[in-house]
This record gives C-alpha cells, structure tokens and sequence, in this order.
C-alpha cells in the first residue's frame, strides 16, 4: 500500500526566509538587530533593517526641518550598521538590506513586515514608561498576530 500525497503550494519553508528588525538606534533596538543577524546567518535568511522615519504632523505643519532630522538619523544607522558588518566580516555572513519607511514605528513596520513579506519580525523591548500604558509597538505587533515576534530586552 502506498501514500499518495497532495502535492500543493506551501509558501513556508523549514525555517523564516526574511526577517524583519525594526531599528530606531536606541540600544535595545540594536540588539534586536543583532539578535536578527544571528537568526538570519543560521536560518540563511535575509535580513531586512527597517528604519521607520517620524512624521509628526505638529512639526510638518509649523515647517520645522523634521525631514533632515529623521534622514541624518537613517544615516548614522546605516553606517553605524555597514562599520559593523565590515568588522564581522569572515567570522559570519549575512544577507542584508536596509530599508526607510514613514510613520509612526507600528504602522511602518507592519508596512514593511507585508512588503518585505516577512516570515518573523525582530524588535527591542520599549524604553518608555508609558508603554505600559498605552501598549509598546511590541505589543501591538505580538497581538496583530500576522508574524511570529521577537521582543528583545
């Protein structure tokens, strides 16, 4: 007797394909990145940086230069996270890409995590006291429920 197995389309995989990491350059949005690197170069996944640019209406509105301030910041990130990797280099190599999206830090993750189709995403515990009032970005992302989530602390 033989098993006859439908053979259909599965778009999961033995393990993630991308893996999303929000950074913001505080420390604990640093480790999680690293944290994701980790997961990346064992599961051969890519890594997608996610820097998600502030646009606060107030600022916009009264023409304070928010635009410039939230660019210098991409690019401190950007190289902060290319001196890395050239340090790393030999001892691990991981596919990655950097990538900017506007808004505020939910809802652009939650952009990227579906353009980017995300198979996890990776993001560091909030260093706000009032998260734990209104709910961090972590939070929302776990209770979203589309991604496996990873806070780090």
């Amino acid at each position: 007797m033989t098993d006859q197995h439908s053979h259909q389309f599965e778009r999961g995989t033995d393990g993630p394909k991308v893996i999303v990491a929000g950074i913001d350059g505080s420390d604990s949005s640093m480790r999680a990145a690293a944290y994701a690197a980790g997961l990346a170069r064992r599961q051969r996944a890519m890594l997608a940086l996610v820097y998600v640019q502030p646009v606060p209406a107030v600022g916009a509105a009264l023409g304070a230069p928010v635009a410039d301030a939230t660019v210098e910041v991409a690019e401190g990130l950007v190289s902060e996270i290319r001196a890395a990797t050239e340090r790393l280099k030999g001892m691990w190599d991981v596919s990655w890409e950097f990538h900017t999206f506007r808004g505020d830090p939910y809802n652009g993750l939650v952009t990227a995590a579906d353009e980017l189709k995300a198979d996890a995403v990776v993001v560091g515990a909030s260093e706000s006291a009032g998260h734990r009032f209104i709910g961090s970005v972590a939070v929302r992302l776990v209770k979203a429920g589309r991604w496996p989530v990873t806070v780090v602390p």
